[in-house]
């Protein structure tokens, strides 16, 4: 029996059990990524911490009753730029489809490279621009919203006086005055509050993509930011109402768990909830769209805050490429490791020596994990402890450890809890060979000649010739091969495992 799964709140301020609302449909929604151009390293973060939540839900409950919906942002003024400079020649629509194709199929080679499962739908905003105009058009006709100069805002002031609306700003725990001065907040002469924020606006002509607008507007329009995450939330995970909506009773507009970055709790998801939850229910006592929200941590590079203007943005294709200092490559994986080392709400320092500590943690793993065959009923109670604690990755890498040495020590049995284990987290995706193959430093190494000389060891170790099988080590140590000699717990038959030394 599974221990009970442990989530941290960030609605509550709390660490939370989790209890489903329908344990044959667990449900989660994760803010992805706009898709313009590569993906930094920051980005990785959310993708890694809630692909390991999934694969656990789905341990948990099953794959099959695990739902997990990650956007894909492609109506976004940086898209709209990138699509006027690269394609000048091409009708507006067009170019910006060619450039969404083009990075959102980067952002996949890439976080698949690190691991991650797809999510069970990914949906886009320009797919769900009709459930968008729905909800501005219910927030209108409850009073919360209103048509100034073609755009349609929603005005947080109305929301204290509407029946059954949380309160602004419980999320961020933050009054209107902090978020106010906390806030990069356009304050147009339109607009009847500094805090109203855009449900959508009007098109420039030649510039942006355009709908027909709801609430009578007759310019063609577009979405803004926040609109879009609760109608695409809403399409998948709730019970559809008036084409992919949600229902009018606010007890069943809720789903499971809502993730993201911590920099998206203001305004960006607290303005979800107000516009989700003043559309359709949802009020002081009652859920708020989501009955968990989860928020990873920031990221920072060698100690600074990543940004182009200091030299520092580093993109996951890159990691994988290349890094800054020199010419190689680091595997996927590695990236993976040196990222689950820190809690997920903590923040992570990304640095050389992380990925160098983690590749090398990898390769001892990976020469020991291929021995032993896969079950998912073999990882250990420590382990799902661990990730059931609110995704305690650096208790689980704990685990891992003490497996490795036990497995070491002859103990058949941990051996395969530990492969069962790294399973879990996402790691041993690969074959012993594809491992090594994918690192520079055995590019004049042949895996079948290491493997071929460490059999002929073995057989010089079984027939007790000790100076061939001395002399078999020192050719592999030559090689940057390095040795760990065992035996089979059930035959007590010689066992060796090698790696690349560094």
């Amino acid at each position: 029996m599974s221990p009970t799964l442990r989530l941290y709140n960030t609605l509550t301020r709390t660490k939370q059990d989790f209890a489903p609302i329908d344990a044959s449909n667990v449900r989660m929604y994760v803010c992805g990524p706009t898709v313009y151009d590569y993906a930094h390293i920051g980005n990785a973060r959310p993708v890694i911490v809630f692909d390991v939540l999934y694969r656990l839900l789905r341990h948990i409950y099953g794959g099959e009753h695990v739902t997990y919906a990650r956007n894909l942002t492609d109506v976004d003024d940086k898209i709209n730029a990138r699509a006027a400079r690269d394609y000048p020649g091409l009708p507006l629509n067009e170019a910006i489809a060619k450039v969404t194709q083009t990075t959102t199929a980067q952002f996949h080679r890439d976080i698949d490279a690190l691991g991650t499962l797809r999510p069970t739908t990914e949906p886009r905003a320009t797919e769900h621009i009709e459930e968008m105009k729905a909800i501005i058009e219910r927030l209108i006709a409850r009073g919360v919203a209103y048509v100034a100069e073609e755009h349609v805002l929603f005005h947080v002031p109305a929301v204290a006086h509407l029946v059954k609306a949380p309160k602004y700003g419980t999320l961020a725990r933050r009054s209107l005055d902090e978020m106010l001065a906390g806030a990069r907040v356009d304050v147009a002469p339109y607009k009847r509050d500094a805090m109203d924020f855009v449900l959508w606006k009007p098109s420039r002509d030649g510039i942006d993509p355009g709908w027909p607008s709801p609430a009578g507007i007759a310019t063609p329009g577009r979405p803004g930011w926040h609109i879009e995450c609760s109608a695409m939330s809403m399409a998948k995970l709730l019970t559809p109402f008036g084409g992919g909506l949600a229902c009018d009773d606010p007890m069943r507009n809720v789903f499971d768990i809502h993730g993201g970055g911590i920099d998206l709790v203001f305004p960006h998801h607290e303005n979800e909830i107000a516009q989700s939850c003043c559309a359709f229910g949802g009020g002081e006592g009652a859920p708020r769209m989501a009955n968990i929200w989860m928020h990873n941590g920031f990221l920072q590079v060698e100690g600074e805050k990543m940004s182009k203007s200091l030299g520092n943005f580093v993109t996951i294709n890159e990691l994988l490429a290349t890094d800054a200092f020199g010419d190689r490559k680091w595997p996927g994986e590695v990236l993976r490791l040196a990222m689950l080392k820190t809690h997920y709400r903590q923040p992570i320092d990304w640095t050389v020596k992380a990925l160098e500590e983690a590749e090398k943690e990898l390769d001892r793993w990976y020469a020991l994990a291929t021995q032993f065959h896969y079950s998912p009923a073999l990882t250990s109670k420590p382990m799902l402890e661990a990730l059931s604690d609110d995704l305690n990755t650096s208790e689980a890498l704990t685990e891992m450890r003490t497996l490795y040495k036990k497995t070491g020590d002859g103990d058949g049995r941990a051996g395969s809890q530990f492969l069962a284990n790294g399973k879990l987290l996402g790691l041993f995706e690969y074959s012993l060979p594809q491992w090594l193959s994918q690192k520079p430093v055995l590019k004049a190494v042949p895996v079948e000649k290491v493997e071929t000389l460490v059999e002929l060891r073995l057989d010089a170790r079984r027939a007790k010739n000790f100076a061939e099988s001395d002399r078999i080590r020192d050719e592999l140590a030559a090689m940057g091969i390095a040795l760990k000699d065992g035996k089979d717990p059930a035959t007590g038959e010689p066992t060796t495992t090698w790696e690349v030394k560094r």
